[in-house]
């Protein structure tokens, strides 16, 4: 199971989308609405992929973990990132020895097989006054609830192009999300959203520009129950 697990994340790792287009300005986004939450002086975080919210962690922390399943990924990692400690595990297989202040979870708890457990685990590793950050795409999102009309969708919780693509497995809400946490047993702070997104990726790419782009992603943070993006801020 564990070596199926691995490949699967090495085979997504060839061709990752999450650098390009809008997808890079939203976790650019979500980096900077975690800034106002997290803890020093020690994070980790799970899953960076291509490190896009590391660049803003490594600044902010001078003891900075990455633990990373994908091999590829914690290659260019360590080229990029010298002085984090690089960690190439499946979550369910890191032991550190250590708590951290922040724990930062960005577009990883659609992907895991059980994510339940990985919060389980993110809470043991999680210091007594620490945060655990977490992102993740939101189903009742404008564009997801369009394209049910629309009939691109079963359902808002169907998988669409780029779920697949990314390998994720299943499509939060806000009731599901904020359900996991609490089945964890930790304490939801804060809940919010952001990214008002009413159309496609590659619709927004083609014709708008970055300003259109700040602005509904600020736009996200008043309607949180139907932005792109949701995330929850959670303590022990």
């Amino acid at each position: 199971m564990r070596k199926t697990e691995q490949t699967r994340l090495d085979n997504i790792s060839k061709d990752s989308w999450y650098a390009k287009g809008a997808n890079l300005a939203t976790i650019l986004y979500s980096a900077e609405i975690f800034k106002r939450h997290w803890q020093s002086p020690s994070c980790l975080e799970m899953g960076a992929a291509e490190g896009i919210m590391t660049e803003n962690l490594s600044r902010a922390f001078e003891d900075l973990t990455i633990v990373e399943g994908a091999k590829q990924f914690c290659i260019d990692l360590e080229k990029r990132f010298p002085k984090a400690q690089i960690v190439n595990k499946l979550f369910e297989d890191f032991a550190p020895e250590k708590k951290f202040n922040t724990i930062v979870l960005g577009h990883v708890l659609e992907h895991v097989e059980k994510p339940v457990e990985i919060l389980n685990q993110a809470k043991t590793w999680l210091a007594p006054e620490g945060v655990i950050c977490a992102a993740v795409p939101n189903a009742r999102s404008l564009h997801r609830q369009a394209a049910v009309i629309m009939g691109l969708l079963e359902s808002e919780y169907s998988l669409n192009e780029a779920d697949l693509h990314h390998g994720h497995r299943r499509v939060y809400s806000p009731e599901t999300f904020r359900a996991d946490f609490i089945s964890a047993g930790l304490k939801i702070q804060h809940f919010g959203g952001y990214w008002l997104k009413p159309l496609s990726n590659p619709q927004i790419e083609q014709y708008w520009n970055e300003n259109m782009l700040n602005s509904f992603m600020q736009l996200g943070e008043r309607y949180p129950d139907i932005a792109g993006e949701i995330y929850i801020i959670a303590s022990l």
